[in-house]
């Protein structure tokens, strides 16, 4: 399984976002995770489409786009347009979820589903033709910094076989990422249970050596290779 870190900018210095991209990138981030929060689907306020255009150029890595917005239609084409290359969606955000994940299919962007904890799992048996990652909250959406939901593993582990027995069937593989209190102690655990994608935010921007903790999450990623969900 190939393991992939996305650190958050959620938790980055905003006064220089596109200094900090370009510092994580450098020190081993797969991914950039973009958390886009509307004081409205989520008891918070981030960032819009412009700030993600701003911060492309400095992205020499996929966008990973998380959108905690409602509706959710007319911002996938927004961040479709903004350089986003991957999408992901609540589904209570939005009233036809084939059609949002189509929309931004059609846009030209990977799309993916948010599951909140208490979402269930088999919500994605209907669409998974349409996905290219499931994101699991790992904690409620809205805020950073909060603490890994140890229900989560489980969850983990049910979603984990639900992908592959797709897999088995289609041939396609569908990502799996964790988002919510991924930090060094627990990454090799949450790997084990069946993700293979990583957002992490405070952990990461908190620290004042970003690639000595990738390092130190790639080294427990290692670990838990080959584990079996």
């Amino acid at each position: 399984m190939v393991f992939r870190i996305a650190p958050s900018i959620l938790s980055a210095d905003f006064a220089r976002l596109g200094e900090e991209v370009s510092s994580v990138i450098q020190a081993g981030a797969d991914l950039i995770h973009f958390d886009v929060m509307d004081n409205h689907y989520v008891p918070n306020l981030t960032f819009g489409p412009m700030i993600c255009a701003a911060v492309k150029p400095y992205a020499t890595v996929p966008m990973d786009v998380h959108l905690m917005v409602e509706p959710v239609d007319d911002l996938i084409q927004s961040f479709a347009k903004s350089g986003a290359d991957i999408i992901t969606f609540h589904p209570e955000a939005s009233r036809h979820i084939d059609r949002s994940l189509a929309l931004i299919k059609d846009s030209g962007c990977q799309a993916g589903l948010v599951l909140n904890p208490a979402t269930p799992v088999q919500l994605l048996e209907n669409v998974l033709d349409r996905l290219d990652m499931v994101l699991l909250m790992s904690v409620n959406p809205g805020f950073g910094g909060q603490t890994f939901i140890p229900h989560t593993l489980q969850k983990l582990r049910q979603t984990r076989v639900l992908l592959d027995r797709y897999q088995q069937q289609s041939g396609r593989r569908i990502a799996l990422e964790v988002d919510g209190g991924i930090k060094i102690d627990n990454i090799a655990a949450v790997a084990a249970a069946g993700a293979d994608t990583f957002v992490a935010g405070s952990a990461i921007f908190g620290q004042p050596d970003y690639k000595a903790v990738i390092d130190q999450m790639r080294s427990e990623l290692a670990k838990s290779a080959g584990a079996t969900p």
